[in-house]
């Protein structure tokens, strides 16, 4: 494991005649003569239109307007150029063939319910099962009527004698178990949120090797590598890869120890990631997770054994207020699962932030893998993300960061209480950026940063209580909506709906994500028109153009303290050329969650 690069051999080969003349984006034949020159000065055009580049910059500045940054510090460019590949090779193209395992999410402590939902659910297109069977020793319960043979369950963060109960039913089972039953043996997840330290870790070592050998008998699988932990915690996609390959190192290292060979080690291990909305993250992701290990394994003296992946839609990103936008999340999660070449998908209900998944939830999560193999036919390619330039580049770039990670654990000593501690201080790091990020609404949430609903009825479903850490993005805007502002605010609209509409349209959306509700003016085109519709609010708020401020704007200020307006807000940016007298404002790239707290804070004196 000193080998920093976990670049692999096996490029991408193209015909001379076919390959892109230097300083082109011609992807096909000698028809398309768009060059870069031309697609950067059609691409300015689009900006400068926007607003979003000034009318003296470069055309050549698009790149820089356009390229975003992940939380791993990796730019992601507009669009991806045949250099991007240079110097690059690609690895980690999915080994799968044809449709991926469906496989449901079974969450409760009910096991007769749990049992009822995974019959309808094996009856309707799932093929596997994921089990959160949270009290009693009832999984025989929960799986009286699967066929065990067909059917694989794998288990969510076991106990050990959950796992003993899996074994005991697969060694009962009249036919041989599918081979893709995990007896999901995962001490690390243990050490990570906090559990299992100390004196409990060599317990921990000696009941993980006794449960991967109990699997080995039975031709199942017996460990899990799971980096949903550590994305629920907030972790980046980078530091879920290096958590998740450091922990594949310390599983290779306790399972080679008892006797058994790298390869067998490795064939006895699956590893669980999570897929955001974010695609082409996602796809990267799975992609260069297939890369690293097998540069593990190469670096380990073992085979090319096939890195197996279980994806789990992302519950970091579902969102509690307007859940049906989570069906949208969901699918575009499922499809960059599907097309980074996921083994096994488990979409995670709509509702599930709501309470337990009723049926709905429940049939729309695994029709949404069924839709995508059957009808949108995403599983008849292998790899249809392969020779992509931007999508190779980003797999090469979160392979090199992935890497850099596990780096960081292994100078920690490895998987221990220490490398953990490390781990989740770095998270935190992240979660802060992410934070900062959706504060701002630089990365908006929609139905929660954005185009909030404050006049939906939320689906009622069933408490449930789930194991484990978990931060939703979007916990600070749900919390402002779950306590709405108790009084509105006053909209000042100036001029005509034309004129204000925007800006209009920009407050009352800004302050409805934070649980806050405005009376608007309606059309006004003077103080006294305004000030007429005023019915005392103690927060206001001018909406109208930049002209209709200069004009009359202070005046409307004076005007509306007069009649009793103790807060002043503009919506815009407060200047010699707009309007000064004002206590606040709100335009883009404003920190919303904390202009939210401070008209809240006014509307409660």
């Amino acid at each position: 494991m000193t080998d920093p690069d976990p670049r692999l051999d096996g490029g991408l080969d193209e015909p001379e005649d076919l390959q892109p003349a230097e300083g082109s984006l011609r992807l096909v034949g000698d028809d398309d003569t768009y060059d870069v020159t031309a697609w950067e000065a059609a691409t300015a055009a689009v900006l400068r239109k926007a607003r979003r580049l000034t009318d003296d910059a470069p055309d050549s500045d698009v790149w820089s307007a356009l390229t975003r940054t992940t939380l791993d510090g990796i730019e992601v460019a507009p669009i991806g150029q045949p250099s991007d590949l240079e110097g690059l090779t690609t690895a980690g193209r999915p080994a799968r063939v044809g449709a991926w395992d469906v496989r449901t999410s079974l969450v409760g402590d009910d096991a007769a319910a749990l049992n009822e939902a995974a019959l309808v659910d094996l009856d309707n297109g799932a093929t596997s099962l994921h089990v959160d069977l949270q009290s009693g020793r009832d999984l025989a319960v929960a799986l009286r009527g699967v066929l065990l043979d067909l059917a694989p369950v794998t288990l969510e963060r076991p106990t050990t004698h959950r796992s003993e109960e899996l074994a005991r039913l697969l060694e009962d089972s009249p036919a041989d178990p599918h081979p893709h039953h995990n007896l999901s043996a995962d001490p690390a997840t243990a050490l990570l949120i906090g559990e299992g330290v100390g004196e409990n870790e060599p317990l921990l070592a000696e009941s993980f090797v006794d449960t991967v050998r109990r699997a080995q008998a039975l031709g199942v699988l017996g460990a899990v590598v799971d980096g949903t932990v550590l994305h629920d915690l907030g972790a980046s996609d980078a530091q879920e890869l290096g958590w998740t390959m450091a922990v594949g190192v310390h599983y290779l290292r306790e399972l080679t120890d008892a006797g058994l060979t790298v390869d067998e080690a490795a064939g006895l291990l699956e590893f669980r990631y999570s897929a955001t909305d974010e695609q082409f993250p996602a796809i990267a992701k799975l992609r260069a997770a297939r890369r690293l290990w097998a540069r593990v394994l190469e670096a380990s003296g073992g085979s090319d054994v096939p890195q197996r992946q279980h994806v789990v839609t992302s519950r970091a990103m579902m969102g509690k207020v307007d859940p049906w936008v989570n069906m949208l999340r969901g699918t575009v999660a499922a499809f960059a699962a599907g097309v980074g070449g996921a083994d096994a998908l488990t979409v995670v209900p709509f509702d599930e932030r709501l309470g337990q998944p009723d049926a709905l939830g429940r049939r729309i999560a695994r029709n949404t893998s069924s839709l995508l193999i059957e009808e949108s036919r995403v599983a008849t390619v292998t790899d249809p993300a392969g020779g992509s330039y931007a999508v190779e580049k980003l797999t090469d770039d979160l392979a090199v960061a992935g890497w850099a990670e596990l780096g960081l654990i292994e100078s920690d000593g490895g998987v221990g209480s220490k490398a953990a501690e490390a781990v989740r201080a770095r998270v935190h790091e992240v979660r802060a950026k992410r934070d900062a990020g959706i504060a701002d609404r630089s990365r908006p949430l929609t139905g929660i940063s954005e185009f909030p609903n404050l006049d939906e009825v939320l689906p009622e479903r069933e408490p449930y209580r789930r194991n484990g850490e978990l931060v939703h993005y979007g916990d600070a805007y749900e919390a402002l909506r779950a306590e709405p502002a108790a009084r509105p605010v006053f909209l000042a609209t100036m001029g005509p709906v034309s004129a204000h509409t925007a800006r209009a349209t920009f407050a009352t959306n800004l302050l409805a994500a934070g649980g806050v509700r405005v009376e608007v003016a309606g059309a006004t085109d003077s103080v006294e028109a305004v000030t007429a519709a005023y019915a005392g609010q103690p927060v206001v708020c001018l909406a109208g153009t930049d002209a209709a401020y200069a004009e009359w704007g202070a005046d409307l200020v004076a005007a509306l303290r007069a009649a009793g307006a103790s807060y002043v807000v503009l919506a815009g940016k407060p200047g010699e050329k707009t309007v000064t007298e004002v206590d606040d404002s709100c335009a883009m790239g404003v920190d919303a969650l904390g202009f939210l707290g401070r008209v809240r804070e006014e509307l409660a004196r």
